[in-house]
């Protein structure tokens, strides 16, 4: 009797509890160590039509497998002779139920990107746009499942012939950042991450903003994830791993996520003795505008360019 009273208690703290009838979550599966076993890339990636063709560059609509899902997003591919490096534009939230392909807000940011000879590929996210699955839910506790959709297109990228798989770089907005920072700490052939107005590494703090301030409420599903857990879940936890450069762009008038933290992630990062510089800009928001957007876009281009392109080209 005590044997079974303590697998189940075993069960109980590995696979958490749900009602009756419900499956458990394996918060293990939650974890850095335990994204960093998994495989990635299963399945195919198709380039499922032509969206537009501009004097620079050609915007497909794709799609990849990811966890056994069809994920949506879109392409743009420079005009000349490939492979080029590649950049992963990862959105912030936006409300899945109104998510449309290509979704305008970081348009912009994919389409300067491309203008300066990178494949660029902005993937939707599970449960956005046509992408299948389900946006909320245990299979994305702490947007998890959206940083397992990117693993897999860096996986199917790499064995693009237009891309140089020695040349991956990922731009992350807001949401986006946080997903870039588990997605590098993950996996290490990441070269270089534009973290810009992103959520922290510390879950605790961006499950506390997101109940505080951007929803409002008392109770995420997070909350029933067994304290013990956070710290392998948290890419904070396992910085020092990061190899990529990073820079961090910020407006100090951002109202939705603090600007201290990116002054102290930058901080960690140049502690650890990482590559790391921070950009504030005095005036700007949460999305920067006119002369700060194209100050930024001028720096992210440079970054990009210093780190995923060979020293003669």
């Amino acid at each position: 009797m005590l044997r079974l009273l303590f697998a189940f208690v075993l069960a109980a703290l590995c696979f958490g509890l749900r009602t009756a009838g419900a499956q458990p979550v394996d918060y293990r599966s939650l974890t850095i160590p335990s994204l960093r076993q998994r495989a990635y890339g299963q399945g195919e990636f198709k380039v499922q039509a032509t969206l537009q063709v501009t004097r620079a560059f050609t915007r497909t609509l794709v799609s990849f497998a990811s966890d056994g899902l069809t994920v949506y997003g879109f392409m743009n591919t420079p005009r000349g002779q490939g492979p080029f490096p590649v950049v992963l534009v990862l959105h912030g939230y936006v409300n899945p139920r109104t998510y449309r392909t290509p979704f305008g807000y970081t348009q912009r940011y994919a389409d300067a990107l491309a203008e300066a000879g990178f494949l660029v590929i902005h993937p939707d996210y599970r449960g956005h746009g046509r992408s299948e699955g389900q946006a909320e839910g245990d299979a994305n506790l702490f947007r998890v499942g959206y940083a397992v959709d990117v693993l897999n297109l860096i996986a199917h990228v790499q064995r693009l012939p237009d891309a140089r798989a020695d040349g991956i770089g990922l731009f992350g907005h807001s949401m986006g950042g946080g997903i870039a920072l588990r997605v590098a700490v993950v996996n290490p052939e990441v070269k270089a991450i534009v973290l810009y107005g992103s959520m922290s590494a510390d879950e605790r703090l961006n499950i506390a903003r997101i109940k505080n301030v951007f929803r409002r409420v008392s109770y995420l599903p997070e909350d029933d994830v067994p304290a013990e857990w956070w710290d392998a879940i948290a890419p904070i936890t396992y910085l020092g791993d990061l190899q990529a450069a990073v820079e961090i762009h910020h407006g100090q008038r951002d109202p939705q996520v603090p600007i201290a933290w990116s002054r102290d992630i930058h901080a960690r990062l140049t502690a650890l003795g990482k590559a790391s510089a921070l950009f504030e800009y005095p005036a700007a928001g949460h999305s920067l505008r006119g002369r700060d957007y194209a100050l930024m876009m001028a720096r992210v281009v440079r970054f990009f360019r210093s780190q995923l392109m060979p020293a003669n080209g």
